[in-house]
């Protein structure tokens, strides 16, 4: 794995094998073990064309944990603002020098185009609508160790799922692991075309009570989500996840949120919050899935 760039073509086997990568890594972290010399005198660039908060910070943590140097790209303040391309700002800090790129863009193809104009290993930090390869992980990385595996388990995708990178890579890799996948929403912010396998309802309360995992989405605003409804109370109404539906979900059953979370409107505090909450196991998993996804594309770019 010289690039994670797409969950795409990656076998069940693959997949299980970088979750349990990233465990390892996580238990290391909890065991104090937090900086290691493998990656030492390698350089990972942070090519962050849009927003990013978690993502961002978490993979620059890892690769410092893993020993290297970090670059980090700041497109308030760069030739960006000048109309310099994606691909001539990749070529510039390939040439200052570099040995892996994350990238985040708005374009579908910013990882990949980053790969052709440089021939360096890149990381996809999240594409457009397409997809967050290491969201995924980091989610089934937080499942694996709350439930001990991941094959059997029903999980609903609610919101705004069309818009959604995150949910793009989730339809990719967790059907592949076993897990069956349901979305949830309005029509209008539902894909036209789902895999094999994955069921589709606009009834949230309808599926509730056969689930093991509850996954929310924020509305992509900032995208044009069009949710069909007036306001965001009268969306919340309808597809949100206050104490009432989290009251009907079975007792075992977890909530997730990758983040940011408009509180009222696709979740309550009480829930976000609550028991059933593993929003902040899912945060802390993002360095050791990230320190496993950069240790291992450097050492196959060997």
């Amino acid at each position: 794995m010289r690039d994670l760039i797409t969950l795409s073509g990656l076998s069940r086997s693959e997949l299980a094998s970088l979750i349990t990568l990233a465990s390892a890594r996580a238990d290391q972290l909890n065991h104090g073990r937090r900086h290691t010399d493998e990656l030492r005198g390698k350089v990972v660039t942070s090519l962050f064309l849009e927003a990013s908060t978690r993502t961002r910070l978490s993979f620059e943590q890892a690769a410092r944990f893993l020993g290297a140097d970090v670059m980090t790209f700041d497109p308030a303040t760069s030739s960006a603002q000048k109309g310099e391309s994606l691909e001539d700002t990749a070529r510039t800090l390939a040439a200052i020098g570099t040995d892996l790129f994350v990238v985040r863009h708005t374009r579908e193809d910013g990882p990949t185009a980053v790969a052709l104009a440089t021939g360096i290993p890149v990381v996809s930090g999240g594409a457009g609508r397409k997809e967050h390869p290491t969201q995924t992980l980091l989610d089934a990385v937080t499942l694996q160790r709350r439930f001990g595996g991941i094959a059997g388990l029903t999980m609903a995708i609610v919101g705004d799922v069309v818009n959604s990178r995150v949910a793009g890579s989730h339809l990719i890799a967790l059907p592949t692991l076993g897990v069956q996948v349901i979305l949830v929403g309005p029509k209008s912010l539902l894909p036209g075309e789902v895999p094999q396998g994955v069921r589709v309802s606009e009834d949230l309360d309808a599926v509730l009570p056969g689930l093991d995992v509850i996954y929310m989405l924020r509305i992509q605003k900032e995208r044009g989500a069009d949710t069909g409804f007036d306001t965001d109370g009268a969306y919340s109404e309808a597809y949100g996840l206050d104490a009432r539906r989290a009251a009907m979900l079975p007792s075992h059953a977890v909530v997730m949120h990758p983040g940011p979370m408009n509180r009222g409107v696709e979740i309550a505090d009480q829930v976000a919050d609550g028991p059933r909450s593993l929003i902040e196991e899912q945060v802390s998993m993002g360095v050791p899935t990230r320190m496993a996804v950069l240790a291992g594309c450097l050492e196959d770019a060997r």
